[in-house]
């Protein structure tokens, strides 16, 4: 099958000017908002609490924040992506172009997978504002953190697929996903949980993420992470087969 480079691009370049249209609201609207956790959890908190696995608690809750910051904006932008076209029935033009799921897969998990970067330095320089840290693992926190992007922009995608109002799209990222984020040891090791929370804790699949980041962090972590990559992984296999067969059946897409 051959792949549309020029599609996918084209795909993506719209998709980057989207978010730099609306850079307040995807960029500086949760840097602004980590910043303030920084300021209560990690300077003043942070400052009187005893380091955790080693690491120092402002540090230690970086990976925590980051992931809660990731989770949440690249959800929402991948949903709101794709539901507007939908919306204003533009989506048409999409569907009726020589583009395959290949090509517009490529073009949006790509500018996701760039946003995710874009606001993970952000934050991480941010962050250096307020608390001393050290990546342990940079070039597997990069990877991680592009892995969880295009996976999450993917669930995002189906999402915005899904959703027949704007109130359906708020739903997951803001009931659903923040919860867990914040009870999948963004503040805490799972580690130091009491039986039976710390196995309770451990059926959240945020937690594993959590996890897999802080390692390439600071080489700690509550889980394996090799667990932690294989979870990530097959959450994106399994968004990409949904993807495929919404696309083949056009379910949503034509009505």
């Amino acid at each position: 099958m051959h792949f549309n480079l020029r599609s996918a691009l084209a795909i993506y370049r719209r998709e980057m000017a989207r978010a730099f249209r609306t850079a307040f609201q995807s960029i500086l609207s949760p840097v602004l908002t980590t910043s303030l956790y920084f300021v209560v959890f990690g300077s003043v908190i942070g400052a009187r609490m005893e380091p955790v696995g080693g690491v120092p608690y402002g540090a230690f809750i970086i990976p925590g924040l980051l992931m809660l910051t990731l989770l949440g904006e690249t959800t929402s932008n991948a949903s709101f992506g794709i539901y507007m076209p939908r919306f204003t029935g533009t989506i048409y033009e999409l569907l009726s172009a020589p583009v395959g799921v290949a090509e517009t897969l490529a073009g949006f998990v790509g500018a996701a997978a760039t946003k995710g970067l874009i606001l993970a330095t952000i934050i991480l320089g941010t962050a250096r504002l307020f608390v001393d840290y050290e990546i342990a693992h940079p070039l597997l926190a990069a990877v991680y953190i592009m892995l969880v992007a295009s996976s999450f922009a993917l669930f995002g995608f189906i999402l915005g697929i899904w959703a027949d109002s704007f109130e359906k799209l708020g739903i997951i990222p803001m009931l659903i996903l923040t919860p867990l984020t914040f009870l999948g040891g963004t503040f805490y090791s799972i580690r130091d949980l009491p039986a039976p929370w710390d196995a309770i804790a451990l059926a959240n699949p945020i937690a594993f993420l959590v996890s897999g980041l802080r390692y390439s962090f600071y080489g700690v972590s509550d889980v394996p992470i090799a667990v932690s990559l294989g979870l990530t992984l097959g959450f994106l296999t399994v968004c990409v087969v949904i993807i495929v067969v919404i696309f083949r059946t056009g379910w949503r897409l034509r009505e």
